[in-house]
C-alpha cells in the first residue's frame, strides 16, 4: 500500500459547545447538532480513524501503524499527530495542556499537547482566548480563585485564514462561531480552568482541573513566535506556518498542476476547499473537500491537479 494514498474515515465527537457546521460545510454524516469535533486523522485510543481504501481497508489507523510500520518510517512509539476539524457553536472552556514531561508522569504516559489552529471560518468579530495577564503563579491562582476572568484572559479577534501556534502551557480557548483545522500532538489531555459555569442537559457542570492547570500554565505568558514563509512550486503556492520538533504545518493552494518529489516522511493531507486529483505511478485518485488522507513512505513522485486548498502536516 506504500504506492497508494491512505484515505481515512473520520470519527466524530459530540460536545456541549458543538454545532452542525461539520455537516453544513463538509457534508459529513454527523451524529447530532451538537457535534464539536471531527477527528480526521487519529490513532488515539479515544477515537481512531479507519482506513477507507486499499488492502488495509477497515483497519484502525493505530492498527495500521503497528502492523505496517514501513508505511510510516517513523521512530515514534505511537502515531505522533492528530488532525481535527472543530466547530465551536459556543465558547470552549478556558484550558491549558501539559508538555510531554508532565504528561508522562501525571497522565499515564500520555503525550503532552502542543497544537495549532488554522481558522477555516468564523462569525464577524469572533474571538479566541490566547494568553493571560498574570505576572506570577501566585497572581494567576489569585485571579482564578477570585473569578477575575475579564482582567486575566487575553482575547484576540480572528478572521478566516489566520493561523495560531499554541504550545503546551498556553492558556487558550476557541470562541463562539469559529471553525478551525487543528494539528496537534496525539493527546487527549486537557485541563479546564473555567467553563462559564455551564451545565449539561442533566444539570451537571463539567470537571475543572485547577491545580494541574495552574501548575502547567506558562507564567508570564509568552506569545509563540511564528515566521511564515511562502514559495511557489509549479501551480501550487506553499505556505509554511510552523516547522519544529512537534510538527511541520503548511497550506498548499493549487491551481492547475504541480509535480512533487517523493516525500521523505509520511504526510497528512486535508482538503479544505475545491476538487482535483492526486496522481502517481499507480493511478489517479480523486480529491474533494473534506477528504483526509496520508501519503505513505515509498509513495513515489506525484502530481497534484485541480483547484485545491489543503493543509499538510508531518513530523
Amino acid at each position: 500500500m506504500a504506492n497508494q494514498p491512505i484515505f481515512l474515515e473520520p470519527v466524530f465527537q459530540e460536545r456541549i459547545w458543538g454545532g452542525k457546521q461539520l455537516r453544513e460545510q463538509f457534508h459529513y454524516d454527523i451524529p447530532s447538532d451538537r457535534t464539536g469535533e471531527c477527528w480526521a486523522v487519529s490513532a488515539h485510543p479515544n477515537g481512531q480513524s479507519v482506513v477507507h481504501n486499499g488492502p488495509y481497508k477497515g483497519l484502525k489507523l493505530g492498527e495500521l501503524w503497528d502492523q505496517q510500520p514501513q508505511l510510516f518510517g517513523s521512530e515514534a512509539v505511537k502515531f505522533p499527530l492528530l488532525t481535527k476539524i472543530l466547530d465551536a457553536s459556543d465558547d470552549l472552556s478556558v484550558q491549558v495542556h501539559p508538555d510531554d514531561a508532565y504528561a508522562q508522569v501525571n497522565e499515564n504516559g500520555e503525550l503532552g499537547k502542543t497544537e495549532c489552529w488554522y481558522i477555516l471560518g468564523c462569525e464577524p468579530g469572533a474571538e479566541i482566548i490566547y494568553g493571560h495577564s498574570a505576572a506570577t503563579k501566585e497572581q494567576l491562582k489569585q485571579m482564578v480563585d477570585a473569578g477575575e476572568w475579564n482582567q486575566l484572559l487575553t482575547k484576540v479577534t480572528v478572521k478566516p485564514g489566520d493561523f495560531f501556534y499554541v504550545p503546551s502551557g498556553t492558556l487558550h480557548a476557541l470562541g463562539k462561531g469559529i471553525q478551525v483545522l487543528e494539528t496537534q500532538q496525539s493527546s487527549d489531555t486537557t485541563y479546564r480552568i473555567y467553563d462559564y459555569d455551564r451545565t449539561d442537559d442533566k444539570g451537571a457542570t463539567r470537571e475543572l482541573h485547577l491545580d494541574k492547570g495552574i501548575e502547567v500554565t506558562t507564567v508570564p505568558h509568552v506569545d509563540a513566535e511564528t515566521s511564515f514563509s511562502t514559495e511557489t512550486i509549479g501551480g501550487t503556492e506553499v505556505t509554511t506556518f510552523v516547522s519544529n520538533s512537534f510538527f511541520t504545518v503548511q497550506k498548499w493552494n493549487t491551481s492547475g498542476e504541480t509535480a512533487f518529489p517523493e516525500p521523505v516522511q509520511f504526510t497528512i493531507c486535508s482538503v479544505l476547499e475545491g476538487a482535483g486529483e492526486l496522481e502517481n505511478s499507480t493511478g489517479s485518485y480523486p480529491l474533494k473537500k473534506g477528504d483526509h488522507f496520508i501519503i505513505p513512505l515509498g509513495f513515489g513522485n506525484f502530481t497534484l491537479r485541480g483547484q485545491l486548498e489543503l493543509i499538510i502536516s508531518h513530523e
